[in-house]
Order: C-alpha cells, then sequence, then structure tokens
C-alpha cells in the first residue's frame, strides 16, 4: 500500500531504527511492500522504512530508472533487511545528492567511494555485496536513513546556511511534491 513519506523535522528520521525480527515473515512482506509501492508513485530511486514512518532496518534501492544515466543499473533493485557496513574504501567520492524527505533539495555529499555491505534480502538469506558507483551512494544515503541521519548532515556549514530557510519550511510543511507527504 502507498505510505505518506515523512518530510524533514519527523522524528522518525531522526531516531535509530530498530533491528528486524526474520521470523516475523507477514510483518515484514507488508513492510517491504509498502516500502516499493511507495517508492515506485514517487520520484526516487531508494527508500528506507523510516521514512514511511517504520522504525525499523529495512530499505529498497531501485536504480533502473536510471539507466539512462548509468547503464549498470538495468537490473540494480535490492531489498535490504538489518544492512550493516563491513567494510569501506578510503577512496571517496563527492556528488549531488536528494532525498524524498527534504524535497528540492540537492547538495553535495562526500561518501566512501566503495562499501561491502552485510544485510538480509527478502528471502531471508544472508548476503554479502560490494557496492560501487551510484549504487553504493544509493545504499549509503538510505543506510544513513536507518541511523537518524540525513545526506543534509553531511554538507559543508556554509552550504547548510544557504538551504536552512528551505529545511525550515519544509519542516512546517510548506512544500509541494507529487506524492503524499506527512509531518509528525
Amino acid at each position: 500500500m502507498i505510505q505518506p513519506i515523512y518530510l524533514y523535522g519527523s522524528e522518525v528520521l531522526r531516531e535509530r531504527a530498530q533491528e528486524v525480527d526474520l521470523s516475523d515473515k507477514e510483518g515484514l512482506a507488508s513492510l517491504i511492500q509498502d516500502l516499493k509501492d511507495t517508492l515506485a508513485h514517487s520520484d526516487g530511486c531508494g527508500l528506507a522504512a523510516p521514512q514511511i514512518g517504520v522504525g525499523k532496518r529495512v530499505l529498497i534501492v531501485d536504480g533502473t530508472g536510471m539507466v539512462d544515466v548509468y547503464d549498470y543499473l538495468e537490473n540494480f533493485k535490492r531489498t535490504m533487511i538489518n544492512p550493516v557496513i563491513v567494510e569501506e574504501s578510503e577512496k571517496t567520492t563527492e556528488y549531488s545528492e536528494g532525498c524524498l524527505s527534504i524535497p528540492g533539495v540537492y547538495c553535495d555529499v562526500r561518501r566512501p567511494a566503495a562499501i561491502t555491505v552485510e544485510y538480509y534480502n527478502e528471502d531471508g538469506e544472508k548476503v554479502v555485496e560490494k557496492f560501487d558507483k551510484f549504487a553504493c551512494r544509493m545504499v549509503q544515503h538510505e543506510m544513513s536513513h536507518l541511523d537518524g541521519d540525513m545526506f543534509v548532515d553531511h554538507v559543508a556549514p556554509i552550504r547548510k546556511k544557504i538551504i536552512s530557510k528551505k529545511l525550515l519550511n519544509i519542516s512546517h510543511g510548506k512544500v509541494s511534491t507529487r506524492y503524499k507527504t506527512k509531518l509528525k
């Protein structure tokens, strides 16, 4: 079911999400379907459970809509349950990021260029996978949400000052989107 996306200023976005009990297969399947439905009706390439008001360590990324720019994302879709970064490169890259919870705001963010993540997939199987390029960026961005962290927390202080009025407006619900939003 399509859920509203919580906006910047919502408490759930600043809380550390709890690990998922893998034995709750029905609840987990429902949450994953809600994430998929919500992402499909938004303008994003990833979504974490806190963004739909659920403080659980689940995220989805879908790069298939970006194949015109990054052809290697042609079949890139992942559902990650209880993901943990087990290794990250010393090399970093900078890229302009945006977020469904912070509509209309884009900032350059520096992150590791490659990461290795351990997670459970939808079938409950443990997976260890290495990510680089834009796939790495998407996964890191969504994993940050699971720790109550947002991309604007990683921008230069001067940039944060420049966008502060936009962030304030979003936190008061003064924003227009094509998808359902919520503040809480």
